[in-house]
């Protein structure tokens, strides 16, 4: 069984985003505890405390809040434009994974090569899973590589690659999926890292190993808004009857 696997022992695992939305670090503690309760208690199978509108030490402050809890969900950081934080926070909590935005492809080639020579050391002496991007949303493709050879090169740096598309909230294209498996020729977890949606989920899913979920778990479906239960519900009802279906 892959490591990825053995973290996640039920198949296709939805990763819920904690994006420490808040007007105070106070605020972004309550908020972060209170969606996190939400999303744990309808089966989502990990969250992801991420510093999309907070800082660093948001993280940290979440991560002590949540490991203080029994939530019974696995718990996985994010420290976007920090991947040294990440790996520094995931040596004094227990996390089960992490989560880098890109891995390969985003990088120059007079440059890469220091980076995965970091990213390397880095992961040494951390158990936590690695889950990494390859030519993800927003980020530049410097490598001058064909799209096969970043992903091949990604997969063998981390222990799941993130799909996405072009932005926050699209839909992840398909036959982009379908191209990295057959780079990686399946030896890789595939997640879909955005655009997830009750509608869709069913067939990306079926393409894929799992999913990160932002955007549709809030009250209007966009990253500014907040949490709703009713969102979450929805959506773990159709993964569960995709994992029925697998």
């Amino acid at each position: 069984m892959s490591r990825f696997g053995e973290t996640f022992t039920t198949p296709k695992p939805i990763l819920g985003m904690l994006h420490l939305a808040g007007d105070s670090p106070e605020g972004k503690l309550a908020q972060a505890e209170e969606e996190a309760r939400i999303m744990a208690g309808e089966g989502v199978d990990g969250l992801v405390v991420e510093n999309y509108f907070g800082h660093a030490e948001d993280v940290e402050r979440v991560l002590e809040r949540l490991f203080g809890l029994d939530l019974g969900t696995r718990i996985g950081v994010n420290v976007l434009r920090d991947d040294a934080r990440a790996f520094e926070l995931a040596r004094h909590y227990p996390v089960a994974f992490i989560q880098v935005d890109s891995v390969a492809g985003h990088l120059p080639p007079e440059t890469d090569a220091p980076f995965a020579a970091d990213l390397a050391t880095r992961r040494e002496g951390v158990s936590a899973l690695l889950l990494g991007g390859v030519r993800f949303k927003y980020q530049l493709v410097l490598s001058g590589r064909p799209e096969a050879e970043d992903v091949r090169i990604g997969a063998s740096r981390c222990d799941g690659l993130v799909v996405t598309s072009d932005a926050t909230g699209r839909p992840t294209d398909m036959d982009k999926v379908a191209r990295f498996r057959a780079a990686t020729g399946g030896g890789v977890p595939l997640l879909i890292g955005a655009g997830l949606t009750e509608a869709n989920a069913a067939e990306q899913l079926a393409h894929a190993d799992g999913a990160v979920v932002g955007s549709w778990f809030k009250h209007d479906h966009k990253d500014t808004g907040r949490v709703e239960a009713a969102h979450v519900a929805g959506l773990m009802r159709v993964v569960r009857a995709a994992r029925s279906a697998a």
